[in-house]
């Protein structure tokens, strides 16, 4: 039986694999199709072996932390978008395009070698026996102490028992394709069908030349289209890091079913408003066209039928809640706190699972101490343990005190007494946790009232608010329940801060709580665990 079952080799799935290898953890990597990617795809140009990228282009580094830093520390080269020079403005069909000056890519940068090299560099690393491509997946089946996957391969259907199943596929399309034994709840399965699969829906043109001329003519390659003819909509220069080797690229303005009408006179349409915006010298050049709306292993029904909305950058929070006691896990990046949708909510993702994974592993290896720790560390070792698995709780006491109060038909600060309930019922769990740990208090300074592990156990809670208003803002943003409050549905600065204050007294409350309890443990003493060693306590300053 596998470990842990990766489905879906995009950059979520490829990023867990080369975690799991580095931590030597057994898993398999199942994708549907017959290369791995995902999204993520280049076109070799013939006329000058350029790689094309008809998937994701770029990232920015300034708001993209974790896509910057794993570029570098695969060793790829990144280079800034080219946007130097004039940008052009089409805004009628019977008339010449206007020249304004403009920044448009905002300090993007690309990858040299296309984004496929990123793909590579990731696959390189894993041996043939943990990728299976063809996989597809169509359904997952809970067994109490592991899940059975069912894919479809080729005309035969192949059973995978795994203890722990990662998909890391949109959500959407997961919802539409797969069948869950039991079912998923139906919060969870409408935050899937929910949640849109970014770019799905999208087709994307690269035109390679056999020289920037747009650059000698002092343009940047940059273009907006935006009459009712429109083929492409938004153009971009594509050159390679040296400019030597020369495309642009663009997305289609047309929608799936006009694309698919047009799809044999598609490439003379394209040709044509090239030459239109950049001149006879635009003529000619080589097409590679990648509509996402054809990719059944990207785009859902869903996708397809409905408009493409403005981006955003976040999910509902039940799609990063483990279900099914943690075997089973949605990862991709329409799952992500932030970035859902781009190259970074992908690796967030990624992230998130490993971390998940790694806690259930630590308690798998059970609660005893180790030999050798104090009682002191050992108690504040679960202490931080038990606090960091509290996101999750504390959210899901958000979400049902909030059904609750909209179902009473409550209509006034309901954002800001679910979660304040809810933060309060993990603070009192948390002090009488305290209660029942032991703790060896005769070398423990206590100064001014305050005792001196108190530090310690401030010290797990110091993510723990801003990931629940994190979870509480994204939510709110993408449930429907609350589209009829729109002071609920978008939280102000001023209503967040009203919220900040709340959640500041209770915190002030558990911390005097947590003291008290400390110093009651000083004055009565305690019991240590059997075999557990005093040695230094563990403090604030240790």
């Amino acid at each position: 039986m596998l470990d842990t079952a990766i489905i879906g080799g995009g950059l979520c799935g490829l990023a867990l694999a080369r975690q799991f290898r580095k931590q030597e953890r057994g898993f398999t990597l199942f994708e549907a199709r017959a290369r791995l990617g995902g999204r993520i795809v280049s076109a070799v140009a013939s006329t000058s072996g350029e790689a094309l990228d008809l998937g994701p282009t770029w990232f920015w580094p300034d708001t993209q932390p974790l896509i910057t830093a794993f570029v570098g520390e695969l060793g790829l080269t990144a280079f800034a978008q080219h946007d130097d020079g004039a940008v052009m403005h089409l805004t009628e069909a019977d008339k010449n395009p206007q020249a304004f000056a403009q920044q448009v890519h905002g300090g993007a940068q690309r990858i040299a070698g296309g984004m496929a090299r990123l793909v590579a560099t990731l696959a390189d690393g894993l041996g043939e026996d943990q990728v299976r491509l063809g996989h597809v997946l169509s359904g997952v089946e809970d067994k109490g102490d592991h899940v059975v996957l069912t894919f479809r391969v080729d005309d035969t259907f192949v059973l995978v028992e795994a203890r722990h199943a990662v998909i890391a596929l949109p959500p959407r399309l997961v919802a539409e394709t797969v069948r869950f034994i039991p079912e998923l709840d139906r919060a969870t399965y409408d935050a899937m069908a929910a949640a849109p699969t970014w770019m799905a829906a999208q087709a994307k043109v690269m035109v390679a030349y056999k020289d920037a001329f747009w650059r000698a003519a002092g343009q940047s390659g940059n273009a907006f289209v935006t009459h009712e003819q429109a083929v492409v909509g938004e153009i971009f220069d594509a050159c390679d890091v040296t400019g030597t080797k020369a495309a642009l690229g663009g997305f289609l303005s047309f929608p799936p079913d006009l694309r698919e009408a047009f799809a044999e006179g598609l490439s003379l349409l394209v040709d044509s408003q090239m030459m239109q915006v950049f001149g006879s010298a635009a003529e000619g050049g080589e097409q590679h066209i990648q509509d996402w709306a054809a990719e059944p292993f990207t785009c859902s029904a869903r996708d397809k039928a409905e408009p493409q909305g403005e981006h955003v950058a976040f999910s509902n929070p039940l799609l990063r809640r483990p279900l099914w006691d943690g075997r089973l896990h949605l990862g991709g990046s329409e799952t992500a706190t932030q970035g859902a949708g781009y190259l970074e909510g992908a690796l967030e993702a990624a992230r998130r699972i490993d971390r998940a994974l790694a806690r259930e592993r630590a308690e798998e290896v059970g609660t005893a101490v180790p030999d050798g720790l104090s009682v002191n560390a050992a108690s504040l070792a679960r202490f931080a343990s038990w606090v960091s698995a509290q996101n999750d709780a504390a959210f899901e006491a958000y979400r049902i005190r909030l059904n609750r109060a909209l179902a009473s038909q409550q209509r006034e600060q309901l954002t800001q007494r679910a979660m304040l309930g809810a933060i309060e019922d993990i603070y009192e769990r948390a002090a009488d946790m305290l209660e029942t740990l032991p703790f060896d208090m005769a070398d423990v300074p206590v100064e001014r009232g305050r005792s001196a592990l108190m530090s310690d156990v401030q010290l797990p809670f110091r993510d723990f608010i801003q990931t629940l208003l994190d979870d509480v803002v994204a939510f709110n943003r993408t449930s429907c329940a609350l589209s009829n409050f729109p002071g609920e549905h978008h939280l102000s600065k001023d209503y967040v801060q009203t919220i900040l204050r709340d959640v500041a007294a209770a915190w002030r409350d558990f911390c005097l709580a947590a003291n008290r309890r400390l110093l009651a443990k000083a004055e009565a003493g305690v019991t240590p665990f059997p075999g557990a060693a005093k040695g230094p306590i563990l403090t604030s300053a240790s």
